[in-house]
């Protein structure tokens, strides 16, 4: 069961401190947006949000299949865009919010694995959460190295 969540706004401008049992996350906007850059903003931290969920969920699945997943990987990014069919949308002057997720996955899977995991990435409770009101976008992210390349990357940072 999910823990309550209380936000404050916090001593600078648009700073803010999210409480979430006992845990403590600091919020901010961007410089350019006359924050102070002290913490992700809202958009970014509901894209992590997205990310961290479609990864577990896809780690659990391939726990319980006893799939050898070694690591998952995924890449968000947020646009507001045009609506493919204005008619059918409830999107004010057509336009609609859309997350492009891109994922990865490390370990000796087959591609029918790989291609189930993306569909299970898909089920995760933030997408079912988000989806009837935000195009979401999964792609498996296809390179010409391993995924594991992706994870040392973002160590050295």
């Amino acid at each position: 069961m999910p823990r309550n969540v209380s936000v404050d706004s916090g001593p600078s401008k648009y700073a803010q401190t999210a409480f979430v049992g006992p845990h403590v996350v600091h919020l901010d906007e961007p410089t350019d947006l006359g924050g102070n850059e002290t913490g992700p903003n809202a958009h970014e931290l509901l894209m992590a949000s997205l990310g961290a969920c479609t990864n577990t969920t896809v780690q659990m699945y391939a726990e319980r299949h006893q799939w050898p997943l070694t690591g998952v990987h995924a890449a968000m990014s947020y646009a507001r865009v045009p609506a493919e069919n204005p008619a059918d949308s409830d999107a004010k002057f057509g336009m609609i919010d859309r997350i492009e997720l891109e994922i990865c996955f490390a370990g000796n899977l087959s591609d029918e694995q790989q291609q189930r995991l993306l569909e299970i990435a898909g089920r995760c409770p933030v997408h079912r959460l988000l989806a009837p009101k935000v195009q979401i976008n999964t792609r498996l992210l296809v390179s010409d190295f391993p995924c594991h390349s992706l994870f040392r990357k973002r160590e050295e940072m």
